[in-house]
């Protein structure tokens, strides 16, 4: 039997129906079984129709320069990246 975490580690695959049609199969059954995945799922499923949605807009330059510039800040009191 399908556990939730192993659902999560697959989810991506299950909504971009990239695996085979068993381990789909086999996804949907604990989606349809389970009430917390069928919530993560399904949520997950909206969020992305919600961005697909949307055009790409350009953040401002000067917006642009200071969150740059505060990443940098940020990245540089950390001591590099990681």
């Amino acid at each position: 039997m399908l556990t939730c975490k192993q659902f999560l580690r697959e989810l991506s695959g299950y909504l971009e129906k990239t695996l085979d049609p068993a381990e789909l199969a086999e996804l949907q059954k604990h989606v349809n079984e389970c009430p917390n995945c069928f919530v993560v799922c399904d949520t997950t499923e909206k969020t992305l129709k919600v961005f697909k949605g949307m055009e790409a807009k350009a953040i401002p330059k000067d917006i642009h320069s200071r969150l740059m510039a505060a990443i940098e800040r940020k990245l540089r009191d950390k001591g590099g990246c990681g």
